[in-house]
C-alpha cells in the first residue's frame, strides 16, 4: 500500500469548493458563494463568513448591534469578500441567505479541519493562491451608518428553495 504521505502531497484544499461550485444539486446561491471562497486565505474565509454569518443574523432577530455590524462590514476599507458574498445572497431573503452562510461556513470549517491535519502530518498542500489582486476595495464603498434601511426582501422571505 502507497504511503499515505505521498498520495495526499500537493493536496487541493479548494477540491470540496469546486465540487460544491459546479454540483448541479446544489441552490445557484450556494454555487455562487463556493466559487468566491476559491484561493481565499483559511483562517480568513472561515471567519469572514462566520462574521458576516452573525451580523445578518443580529439584524434579522433585531440585536440593537446588528446594523452597526453589517454596515462596518460593508463599508470595510479592505478586499471584496465579504462585501461579495453579501451581494451573492442579497434579495433572496434573510432565511435563505442565512442557511446559505450556514452551509458555506461548515464547507469552510472542514476545509480548515483538513488543513490542519495535514500540517500536523507535514503534508505539502498545494498553495491558495487569492482571487484579489489588491488588499484595497475595487469602487464605492457602502455608507457605514447603522440607520440604514432594510429592503423588502428582509421581510419578504420564502426560505431555502430547491432547485
Amino acid at each position: 500500500m502507497p504511503n499515505p504521505t505521498v498520495l495526499l502531497d500537493q493536496f487541493d484544499l479548494d477540491i470540496a469548493l469546486r465540487d460544491a461550485a459546479c454540483d448541479p444539486d446544489l441552490r445557484p446561491q450556494q454555487r455562487a458563494v463556493a466559487n468566491l471562497c476559491l484561493g481565499m486565505g483559511i483562517d480568513d474565509a472561515y471567519l469572514s463568513v462566520r462574521e458576516l454569518a452573525q451580523a445578518v443574523d443580529w439584524v434579522h432577530h433585531g440585536v440593537p448591534e446588528g446594523r452597526a455590524k453589517l454596515a462596518a462590514i460593508l463599508s470595510n476599507a479592505c478586499d471584496d469578500f465579504q462585501r461579495a458574498i453579501y451581494y451573492a445572497l442579497a434579495g433572496r431573503g434573510v432565511v435563505e441567505m442565512l442557511d446559505t452562510l450556514d452551509w458555506l461556513s461548515a464547507l469552510l470549517k472542514a476545509r480548515g479541519l483538513v488543513a490542519a491535519r495535514l500540517s500536523r502530518k507535514r503534508i505539502a498542500r498545494r498553495d491558495l493562491v487569492s482571487p484579489y489582486v489588491a488588499d484595497e476595495p475595487d469602487g464605492p464603498l457602502v455608507s457605514p451608518d447603522a440607520r440604514f434601511v432594510l429592503g423588502a426582501a428582509w421581510a419578504a422571505d420564502r426560505g431555502p428553495r430547491t432547485y
